[in-house]
């Protein structure tokens, strides 16, 4: 595929645009805006809550719709909601019993709130760093099943985690998307708030064919998006099932993998010269 072809990059945020500190580096908004200037478009698309983005806004001129929860909730760059897709009410609460039962702790993303029930939980405070806003302590769930954007399974423990989502997907998986964002978050979603159907919205919005989009990510909820695009490219930290899955593989996120992908295989693609 020629450059000339590429009319639009979607990447991941947390293990691809940023480093694991989650910081944007110098180079990665450098290369965002060598995209610009060749006419190439730019989107984001995160497991992350509309305003875990906003601050990426501004240092990468973004203009394009902000894909958050996987693609649950679309937000343009004045954070206004233009696609939302909630996890079905009916399986909001079994979900949570079935991640509170099997040893999670269980976050629930509705509206603009992060809400949970034990604010000393693990990652909190790095997640509250991350998405630059505090979560909200209930009592309980059970107020807050409607238009819920994300339902998040949280441990550090790999053997809960795995378990509960082979059972999560075996229970839900014909009703809700579910996929692990990160090795300690298990997200579940509605089941067309995938990646693979961001490049699709994209896609549409655009006018574009997905032979047209680039892909970049570094977890396994990034597969999706990996298949419905022309040009795919896996992090270097990425684990060896996510590699395989992509054309192109970068060097890692505290390897400015980014910005060299940017430059090798989207600006200047193999075979374009």
């Amino acid at each position: 595929m020629s450059a000339r072809a590429l009319r639009l990059l979607l990447a991941d945020v947390d293990g691809t645009l940023v480093t694991q500190d989650k910081v944007l580096t110098d180079e990665a908004v450098d290369a965002v805006h060598r995209l610009h200037q060749a006419g190439i478009l730019f989107a984001v698309t995160s497991g992350r809550p509309p305003r875990g983005m906003a601050m990426l806004i501004e240092p990468l001129a973004l203009t394009t719709p902000i894909a958050a929860f996987n693609g649950g909730l679309i937000v343009d760059d004045q954070m206004q909601t233009i696609e939302q897709r909630a996890v079905p009410k009916e399986v909001v609460g079994p979900v949570i019993e079935l991640m509170a039962s099997g040893g999670l702790d269980v976050w629930v993303y509705r509206g603009a709130d992060w809400l949970l029930q034990k604010d000393k939980g693990p990652h909190v405070d790095r997640e509250a760093w991350t998405v630059k806003f505090p979560p909200k302590v209930v009592s309980s769930y059970d107020a807050f099943t409607d238009q819920v954007s994300k339902i998040t399974g949280v441990s550090d423990d790999r053997d809960k985690m795995d378990r509960v989502t082979d059972e999560a997907r075996a229970t839900f998986g014909h009703l809700a998307s579910v996929a692990q964002s990160q090795p300690y978050y298990l997200d579940v979603t509605n089941p067309h708030a995938n990646k693979g159907a961001v490049v699709k919205f994209l896609a549409s919005r655009f006018g574009l064919s997905t032979e047209e989009i680039a892909t970049i990510g570094d977890m396994p909820n990034d597969v999706l998006m990996f298949a419905h695009s022309g040009t795919s490219i896996a992090m270097g930290n990425a684990s060896p099932d996510v590699q395989r899955a992509a054309r192109f593989v970068t060097t890692s996120n505290q390897d400015e993998g980014f910005a060299h992908a940017v430059d090798r295989f989207v600006l200047h693609p193999p075979g374009s010269a």
